[in-house]
């Protein structure tokens, strides 16, 4: 499989990572582990990605594997620092999917109540009324 310009610097510098291939504007999409997304950034916004334009987290299966998905670009003239962008989204991620991010500044829920149990965008997550649900039904 092709690789691109990142790819082959990770590779250069055995950082583990798997390419998932390029989308229809040419853009590698590559997977690598949690604890390594703290100096990928670094590389990034030293070559020019200065900018998070969205960051998201999905469930990939029941009970599986989680997922975070930065989407980076570069912005010609201004600079945005990685971590104060990624604030509000990390924090939506945390609150929707559950997925902690280390060195977050404040990692709570923004969008349930504190006391809300649970991650309501998983595959596996059952909501707290849905049984007085189906005991009305039945």
């Amino acid at each position: 499989m092709q690789q691109g310009w990142l790819s082959n610097w990770l590779v250069k510098h055995e950082v583990v990572h798997r390419s998932l291939g390029f989308d229809h504007r040419g853009i590698e999409t590559l997977q690598i582990k949690a604890g390594d997304w703290d100096s990928i950034a670094v590389i990034l916004y030293v070559y020019g990605y200065n900018y998070l334009r969205s960051q998201c987290a999905y469930d990939v299966a029941p009970g599986g594997s989680l997922a975070s998905v930065y989407h980076l670009t570069r912005i010609q003239y201004g600079i945005d620092n990685q971590k104060k962008s990624a604030d509000f989204q990390e924090r939506e991620s945390y609150d929707m999917v559950g997925i902690s991010y280390d060195n977050h500044p404040r990692l709570k829920r923004i969008l349930m109540p504190e006391s809300w149990i649970g991650w309501p965008l998983r595959k596996d997550y059952i909501t707290p009324n849905s049984m007085k649900y189906k005991m009305l039904i039945e």
